[in-house]
């Protein structure tokens, strides 16, 4: 039973057969704490319950929560690999009451189960209180029957949680287990405390006041129970080891690690091996959570955990990538209890591939150029601050690593003389910028960056979610609080993407208390982050409030399902037109999306059924759409797509979707699109319903648009057209699938109807009254001018060559009228052209219709005019002409 995971099992075990929830672990990333970087204890998901902002459907609940203490306030990590039980990743198992039992069952549950299913000598154990609780003294005494000495009433604030300057709060008593006297070390409260003889195995909270006031404190009307018991320290004490890195699962993680790197875990090397396994963990589950390596917040420090274990790898001799042939040991000893991690194996193996190949050339420049700005130094000397920075900003050789790396040799760095470069660099930077021309000067958002740090942006897991807030900025100027109005605010944390890459932003809301922040818009500014304008509502918002940010959902559905839509229709129109297809531009909103690309022809209509079809199959497949974190370069090499208008840094986002057939033409099931890109997208092709092509068109030469819509939209245009489709049947009375082929005899018909009618008013009109003496004698030369009405300008050519034959040797104009216009048409018999020029005659005529020009040859020319009233006008003025000679 001693294993780690048969121990966490019993854990819950025990307290779901005590009427406890089993609740699964939260993720690392806190959703409902912006003040924290990561979720660091049990309670964590809790807060809300506890406050009374949120209800539970039950009263007691059990968990082993994933912690990480490697940045801000709780940071472990330097401790990492020289102490016996520090650790970046840690287990809190721990069970709750919210206002259901309270001291008395909490005490006699953890010492049943300590002492009973857990098998410790009662011995071995002793408990401190906090100095005035006396109630929890005499259960101890009554429950536990520990004697007096071994109950330690503690006064200082270890023994007294608070979960902030104001809120719930109570007293603690926390049990130690005795290793022996054997280990240095005296029981809490001596002045040996700091030794490891004894070792605190689990924290009892007694929540049972709030903190009104610094000076006002109030009992809880139900006062609640939080326990915190970390699962390497009790698994120590039941495998019988002193040292966490001693238990089943990091010797196993060792192993792994020695087989690996072909080295033993012994003497000088056995930190390195204990970094590398700690460092393992936090890196596998905090990638499964979301968190990828980069160079702000979250993700700046889990890099700084995969450097620092990279390291030490080198420094056992590892010259290739290595951590990322653990991750399957890691998945081996955890997945089961966390199916996360073994869903996310991939992507941990690749990224943690990615970011040792890049740092392996980090590493050997920046040792190389530290041994160099280090020589002569010796122990309890200090490296320059401006050194270390110019490591960190030209070379990129991180700081902890700095610090690292010299400590073996009792080196120090001068962290305030690297703080100072890394100010005057900012400053620079702010300064040296031009402005956008923006009604909000981007200064103000450059300003807000330094103080506030990048917006960490939650969105890809979660639309819910608390941020502090970090600025408000009305008018173009940061106020320290807003009461009414439009504004922009800034948190440290968002799940509301901002407008990128063609995809729109979100909408939604901001709430805490009275307060209500409607949110229009989410802007990216100064180059990491997120501004959300918007309205207040109602009440009032200060700097630092915490307020929980919420997206719209049916917003971001859609948004989601046309994204992931354009990536399937560039795929899917690359492979119908041809490879020279490439974006070069889109917008993705919810209503609708359009994609623009390179294509020098319209589509047909047998392509765009082609295109549409193919489409439909991969929605049809819902197949997972999955993301990966790569290298630029790797990911290029791997055949991903880049998209139009992004800038790509050194990690980018690849999301692939769809598979390919063995009709494709590509390698059976590989991935059908794989595209950069950091949008958002829907988890299965087959939540976007469907895709529905409405429109094509040009955008510019070599550019050609489509639009198109999915899911309920989709659904609803097609719909649409089928009604319109059903109604023209009906009128048509033929069905649906004979409509086409009845409009097509119908515009057949039309057309051989207006053949007929055109003949028939020609021939009319060169039969007309008067025909025989319309040719006259001007200028010693035959003459025939006739006016016809309702002849299009295209029948008169005809008609005016007809005349000019039957009168032979002739000048030949006909004026038609239609429609209040004029068209004229005038031909010159062969033998006359040397006198008369069709085309100065039809000017004239044009002239006198209110026209300018006309065009032809010397025998025939053609022109019009917009009043019809002149045509005997026009006939007078050829007349003229020719007159003239």
């Amino acid at each position: 039973m001693s294993g780690v995971n048969d121990i966490r099992s019993k854990f819950l075990d025990y307290f779901a057969s005590e009427g406890h929830e089993i609740v699964p672990s939260s993720p690392l990333v806190p959703r409902n704490d912006p003040t924290l970087l990561f979720t660091n204890a049990g309670m964590v998901q809790f807060k809300n319950v506890f406050t009374g902002a949120e209800s539970r459907p039950y009263n007691r609940a059990v968990t082993s929560q994933k912690c990480v203490r490697a940045g801000g306030k709780h940071n472990d990590l330097e401790n990492v690999g020289y102490t016996a039980r520090h650790h970046t990743f840690f287990e809190m198992l721990g069970n709750f009451s919210f206002g259901d039992y309270f001291k008395e069952e909490a005490i006699t549950l953890a010492w049943r189960l300590i002492t009973k299913e857990f098998g410790l000598s009662p011995d071995r154990l002793l408990a401190t209180v906090y100095a005035d609780d006396d109630e929890a003294f005499g259960l101890w005494k009554k429950i536990a029957g520990l004697p007096d000495h071994k109950i330690i009433r503690i006064p200082t604030d270890d023994n007294f949680w608070r979960m902030g300057d104001t809120g719930p709060c109570g007293p603690c008593s926390e049990i130690f287990y005795d290793h022996g006297d054997h280990i240095p070390g005296g029981p809490p409260g001596s002045p040996d405390e700091d030794g490891d003889r004894f070792i605190e195995i689990w924290n009892l909270v007694f929540m049972q006041y709030e903190q009104e006031t610094p000076d006002r404190r109030l009992d809880l009307p139900k006062p609640s129970i939080d326990t915190g018991m970390g699962l390497e320290r009790i698994a120590t004490i039941l495998q019988g080891v002193h040292d966490n890195y001693d238990i089943d699962l990091f010797k196993a993680l060792i192993r792994a690690t020695e087989d690996a790197i072909g080295a033993k875990a012994e003497g000088d090397a056995a930190p390195s091996f204990k970094v590398i396994a700690d460092h393992l963990r936090a890196l596998g589950f905090l990638m499964a959570d979301g968190v990828m390596p980069s160079n702000e917040g979250r993700g700046y420090v889990l890099r700084r955990i995969m450097r620092r274990a990279m390291r030490h790898a080198n420094m056992l001799g590892a010259t290739k990538p290595v951590l990322y042939r653990l991750v399957p040991a890691l998945v081996h000893e955890m997945g089961q209890a966390y199916p996360e991690l073994g869903r996310a194996e991939q992507l941990i193996a690749e990224t943690t591939e990615a970011e040792e190949q890049r740092f392996g050339r980090t590493l050997t420049r920046g040792l190389a150029l530290l041994e160099e700005a280090t020589e002569g130094l010796t122990a309890g000397a200090s490296l320059p601050g401006e050194t270390a920075f110019k490591l960190y900003d030209t070379f990129g050789f991180p700081y902890d690593l700095t610090e690292d790396a010299l400590r073996p040799r009792g080196l120090t760095v001068d962290r305030a003389g690297f703080d100072e470069a890394m100010a005057g660099q900012r400053a620079e930077a702010r300064k040296n910028w031009q402005g956008s021309g923006d009604a909000t000067d981007e200064r103000v958002w450059f300003g807000v960056r330094d103080r506030v740090g990048v917006t960490e942006f939650l969105g890809y897991d979660t639309l819910v979610a608390d941020g502090s807030v970090g600025a408000i900025v009305v008018d173009g100027k940061e106020v320290d609080e807003l009461t009414s109005g439009e504004a922009a605010l800034v948190f440290n944390q968002t799940p509301f993407y901002a407008e990128m890459g063609g995809q729109a932003a979100d909408h939604g809301v901001a709430v805490a208390g009275g307060a209500r922040f409607v949110i229009t818009d989410v802007a990216k500014a100064a180059d990491g982050i997120f501004v959300h304008h918007g309205r207040l509502e109602s009440g009032a918002i200060k700097l630092g409030d915490a307020l929980t940010l919420k997206v719209d959902p049916a917003r971001r559905d859609h948004i989601r399902a046309n994204h992931s839509a354009t990536h399937i229709l560039h795929e899917c129109l690359r492979r119908t037109l041809g490879d020279h297809v490439a974006q070069k531009g889109s917008l993705v909103a919810p209503e609708r999306l359009r994609f623009d690309f390179s294509h020098n022809a319209p589509i047909s209509p047998e392509d765009i059924a082609v295109i549409e079809t193919h489409a439909n199959d991969r929605v049809r497949e819902n197949d997972t759409v999955d993301t990966r974190v790569m290298a630029i370069d790797e990911a290029r090499q791997s055949g991903a797509r880049a998209l139009f208008g992004e800038k790509y840094g050194d990690e980018v986002r690849v999301v692939s979707m769809g598979r390919n057939r063995a009709d494709d033409g590509a390698p059976a099931n590989t991935r059908f699109s794989v595209e950069l890109c950091g949008g958002t997208h829907v988890a299965r092709t087959g939540d976007i319903g469907l895709i529905a092509l409405t429109e094509e068109g040009a955008v510019s030469s070599g550019v050609r648009r489509i639009e198109a819509l999915t899911g309920e939209a989709a659904r609803a245009y097609l719909s649409g057209e089928r009604a319109r489709l059903r109604a023209v049947a009906s009128a048509l009375r033929v069905s649906p699938a004979d409509a086409a082929s009845r409009v097509e005899a119908l515009m057949e018909e039309r057309r051989r109807m207006e053949r007929e009618l055109e003949d028939a008013k020609r021939k009319l009109a060169l039969a007309g009254p008067g025909q025989a003496d319309a040719a006259r004698q001007v200028a010693g030369v035959s003459f025939v001018g006739r006016v016809v009405d309702g002849l299009p300008g295209k029948a008169l050519k005809g008609l005016a060559d007809e005349a000019r034959q039957a009168a032979g040797s002739a000048v030949v104009a006909i004026v038609g009228t239609a429609e209040g216009r004029a068209s004229v048409v005038v031909t010159v018999s062969e033998d006359l052209t040397g006198r008369f020029d069709a085309v100065a005659l039809v000017r004239a005529a044009s002239e006198a219709l209110g026209g300018k020009g006309g065009g032809g040859r010397r025998d025939m020319a053609q022109a019009g005019g917009p009043d019809a009233g002149k045509a005997e006008d026009a006939i007078a003025a050829i007349v003229a002409v020719i007159e003239q000679g």
